[in-house]
Formats: C-alpha cells, structure tokens, sequence
C-alpha cells in the first residue's frame, strides 16, 4: 500500500522540503515552493525475490499500454519529420514537425512570433487540416493579419479560446495535423487554481496539451512569453515537458529575424533560421551574409569584415570603429550589437600589447545591419578597426580577420576557420587573416591568400602592410 505525507516541492526545479521556505534551496526562486502530497511506500519487511534482503519495499504491477519489445522491430516511420513548407524553420526543426511533438516557441513581443506561426500554418495545411488558437487577440485581427501576408487557406481553422476544455472540444471536433497555441500564458483550465500565466495554471496547461498531443499523434506549438533577461516566462518545468524549445529573436529596429533551437529532441541545436521581416510577412534567407556588410565606394578607415557562425552557418559580418578624442574626464565606451565587456578587454590589449593609444579618446565600436556578434572570433577584426580608426588608415579591399584575442596579445585559434574562409572566397574575399595553425591540413581556395599571424601585431603588419 502506498500512503502520503505532506512535503513541499518547487514549482520551478522540482526541489522538495519537508516545511515551507520562502526561497528555494536549489534554483534559489522566490515563491516557488507550494505544498504537494508526496507518494511514501509502507516497509512490509518482506524479502522480494532477487531485490534485497529483509525491509526492501513491495510494489504492485499494473497494466501495460503496450507490451515491450526489441528496438529493432519499433516502427520508426511514426516519428518521420514533415516539412513546414518554410525551409529555414525546416533547418532549425531537423526536417519539419514530427507528429506528437510539443515545441515551445519563445521571443521578445512584437518580434513575430504569430506571424511565423501563421505562414507555417497555412503552409501546412495544404496537407492536412490545421487549428490555430488564439488567446491574445480576436479572430478577427488574426485574420486581418492573415490577408495581409497571404496566409489564408480553407483548412486553416481559427478560434479564439482561454479555456482549456474548449481547446480540446475544438481538437475533437477539426482533427487537426497540426495544434498552434498563441499563446500558453492565456489559456486557462478550471479546474486548476490560479491566474492564467501564473506558475501552476501553465504548467497544468502545457502537461494537459502535451498529454491530448501524444495521444493524437498531432504536432503541437506553444507560444512563450520571455522575461526581461530573455528567458522563457513560466515554471521551468516547461522546457521539460516540451519536445523543441525555440527562440524567435531580432532586433525590433531591423527586418532581421533568426530561429535558434535551444533544445531539440529531433534534430540538430546549432542550427539558425534567418528570416527578412517585411510588410508582407517573412520571408526566409538562404544566404543572409549580404545584409551585414555595408557598401563603400573606397576603402573607409576603422571598419573590417570577419565570419561568424551561427550554428552551423557561416556569416560575414562587418564591425565598425570609431575612435576621436575626449573632452570628458572619462571617455566613452559605446558598443551596439557587441559584447561591451570584450570590447574593453581588446582596448586593453591594443594599448598594452600594441601601443595603441586609446586611454584618452572616446571609442564607439557597432556592427552593420542590427546583427548581434557574441562569438569570441570577431575579437581580431574588433582590433584591426579600432587600430584603422586610430591610425586613419583603411585596410586594403577584400580582406576579412577571425580569431580570439588573448590577454598576452596573441591570437588563439577558433573553430571552423576553413569553413569560414571558403564563405569569404565565396563571397568575393580574396584575402584572411586568421590564427596560426587554424588552416593546417586543409586546402583554401586558389583565389584566397591566407596569412597566419601570431599575435595582434602581426595581424596588424599583416592588415596594413599595403
């Protein structure tokens, strides 16, 4: 027989207490311990065969849905990916959506997320039927929304639901391929206490929809607000109910938008979708690399081209630097699309190990087209247009810098360097700059000149050798 004993568990990580406790003593949340009833098995002192001596537990069996088999003779067709009909959603996704699947689809408002969803939707549903439930906004404005990007189909269904057991009366009725949620945070069972998005009302949600989703065999998407640090609002118990974890992210002031997959039970999670966001929707981008360089006419002094990866996709990425003097007493340090604190740690560097003199004027550092650049390889072309800019020379034509810059001013290796310099060539480059070692026992291209330096001196000598 099975008894309960009253405990206290977190909402957030699952951390149990015998008392209450205002903080949670592993994720160190605040108000996230709730009083839970926690299953205790009665000692029968009865030695189980081939489990233990004297005082182990006795426990029951119950029915099995299916009876167990070898791995081998599993059906693996059931679990086949679909495409979406959106190739850069397909890429993050790991083919498409595979029936059963939950994904949780998180981003900043207004990044558009609900346009995404919409498109995918009724691409979609020129296969299958397709349900989309929405809690945030009226039918009618969905639909707006739908004319103008060209999302309508007739097996696009679309209702405005909060309530639980209304959604699921809805799934029963359309049968639908494929379940959209936009968004978790609004719908609400009663059954459940708690304000819709509170902690217990969307883990409730989320667990009944991934239960009916499962049993349907229908993929289903759930929309997720973010917090202010961009993370997924909700009980952390969410990401682990789900399947996919999607983060849907872009800056508001460019059309830019990329699909990061930061959990995937079914494919890949260094891939990157990019999208073009315009009036008429989004559009996706095979080769985004155009939109981060800026056009010249002659060569302009403190800028430089590098490539970075997002996931496995190579980018190029222009960096831009401006350096003048101060009339403040403590100059200015503005970065936009960068790191601020590896910006200061390479002015460090070029004023300790290159005799760059930047202590007294202010440094301005941003990138071209709104992209964000957190990978430590844009290190050496940050230096080489802060080092452009204070010496007012521009580097030659065609050329790109990758790699990380240390503190004893060398220049570390990074990955995928010959992956990176075939985009460049790729892209009409004719000359890298990259960490020593980086190419050995690959081949560039024979329209590439690669120079491999050491440090950041080299890389300068190297840079404005012409």
């Amino acid at each position: 027989m099975a008894k309960s004993t009253a405990a206290f568990r977190c909402t957030e990580c699952g951390w149990q207490a015998a008392k209450w406790v205002g903080r949670c003593g592993e994720c160190q949340a605040w108000g996230t311990v709730e009083e839970a009833a926690v299953p205790r098995l009665v000692r029968a002192g009865i030695r189980a065969a081939g489990y233990g001596g004297t005082g182990s537990a006795r426990l029951g069996g119950g029915p099995v849905s299916t009876a167990a088999m070898p791995i081998g003779q599993v059906d693996a067709a059931h679990a086949a990916a679909r495409p979406t009909g959106l190739d850069e959603l397909d890429r993050v996704l790991g083919g498409g959506l595979v029936p059963g699947a939950v994904l949780l689809l998180a981003g900043e408002p207004g990044v558009g997320k609900s346009t995404l969803l919409l498109e995918a939707g009724a691409l979609v549903a020129t296969s299958g039927p397709v349900l989309y439930i929405t809690g945030e906004e009226s039918a009618a404005q969905v639909r707006l929304r739908a004319d103008r990007i060209g999302a309508v189909h007739e097996r696009l269904y679309l209702a405005a639901e909060t309530d639980l057991e209304a959604i699921i009366t809805h799934v029963s009725a359309v049968e639908p391929r494929l379940l959209i949620i936009d968004s978790v945070q609004t719908i609400a069972a009663g059954e459940v206490d708690g304000v819709p998005g509170g902690v217990t009302q969307v883990r409730e949600v989320a667990a009944a929809l991934t239960a009916v989703a499962k049993d349907k065999a229908m993929s289903t998407i759930l929309v997720g607000h973010v917090t202010k640090d961009g993370s997924v609002a909700g009980p952390r118990t969410l990401e682990h109910l789900v399947d996919v974890v999607l983060h849907f992210e872009g800056d508001r002031h460019s059309r830019l938008r990329m699909v990061r997959a930061v959990k995937n039970r079914y494919g890949p999670t260094d891939e990157v979708g990019c999208f073009d966001l315009g009036e008429y929707g989004l559009i996706g981008l095979a080769d985004p690399s155009g939109l981060f360089l800026s056009r010249h006419s002659e060569p302009v002094p403190g800028t430089c081209v590098t490539v970075t990866l997002e996931g496995r996709r190579p980018l190029l990425a222009e960096v831009q630097a401006l350096v003048g003097h101060s009339v403040l007493e403590q100059p200015r340090r503005v970065t936009s699309g960068l790191d601020a604190s590896r910006i200061g740690m390479v002015l460090a560097v070029l004023q300790r190990r290159a005799d760059v003199k930047v202590g007294k004027s202010d440094v301005y550092v941003a990138t071209v087209g709104g992209v964000r650049l957190t990978e430590p390889s844009v290190d050496l072309a940050v230096a080489l247009a802060i080092a452009s800019s204070v010496a007012n020379l521009s580097l030659p034509p065609g050329v790109i810098a990758v790699g990380e810059v240390g503190l004893a001013g060398e220049v570390r290796n990074v990955a995928g360097v010959p992956r990176r310099i075939a985009e460049a060539e790729r892209m009409g480059f004719r000359q890298a700059i990259v960490p020593s070692g980086s190419t050995s026992g690959s081949s560039s291209g024979a329209g590439m000149e690669v120079i491999e330096v050491e440090d950041v001196r080299d890389a300068m000598r190297a840079a404005f050798r012409g």
